[in-house]
């Protein structure tokens, strides 16, 4: 059980990667270049030997950080943050965005990540991929209707030196890419706005999602 862990995890991100069509991009958790439309990050600096997600509502934030994927495979990493230049091991970071809908129906939702990572939609969890750990992705689904979400994905990396996350999407009836918000942009006229809702949250593997 202790070599097929990892190597049931690994496959599970190949078939992802195989999938999008996309090659593996190198290490962005973001920039410092302001865009709104995208995932705003905001860089937290973690005690070592943290275990799992801290609250980071009560955490003075190190840095923020902007970008429309993420998109960061097992890899190393030892040159930090922009701003935050010297730390590379325990860190957290707080993704939020928000998530516009037009199709409903059956989202599957992909999250692999090295040390632990949440995914949320509306305050509800969608995946918890939780704890010190080496890359996991674990796969999820969840009925949404028209409107838009409130994204968050919460990150933290513990002991030096291998980092990922990396979020992909299932639309219903479609293969799975690398969630890219661009292509999940809200109405500019917030008045189009509709509050969307998920329900029927359940695991999911990569092949029942094709």
């Amino acid at each position: 059980m202790t070599l097929l862990r990892p190597l049931l995890a690994a496959l599970s991100c190949l078939a992802v990667f195989a999938q999008t069509g996309e090659d593996p991009a190198q290490y962005v958790f973001g920039t410092t270049v302001v865009d709104t439309s995208g995932f705003e990050g905001r860089v937290f600096l973690l005690e070592p030997d943290t275990q799992k997600l801290p609250k980071f509502g009560r955490m003075k934030q190190a840095g923020v950080l902007y970008t429309n994927t993420l998109n960061v495979w097992p890899q190393s990493f030892t040159v930090g943050f922009p701003n935050v230049s010297d730390r590379f091991e325990w860190f957290g970071i707080e993704y939020r965005s928000k998530l516009w809908i037009e199709k409903p129906g059956k989202y599957g939702f992909s999250l692999l990540s090295d040390d632990g990572a949440t995914l949320d939609l509306n305050g509800k969890t969608i995946i918890d991929n939780d704890g010190l750990h080496a890359a996991e992705a674990i796969s999820n689904s969840a009925e949404l209707t028209r409107g838009v979400y409130d994204l968050k994905v919460e990150y933290f990396q513990g002991p030096r030196f291998t980092v990922a996350l990396v979020l992909a999407v299932a639309p219903p009836g479609e293969p799975w890419r690398i969630l890219d918000m661009k292509n999940f942009k809200p109405p500019q006229d917030q008045e189009e706005w509709l509050k969307g809702k998920v329900s029927r949250v359940g695991k999911q593997t990569i092949n029942q999602m094709r």
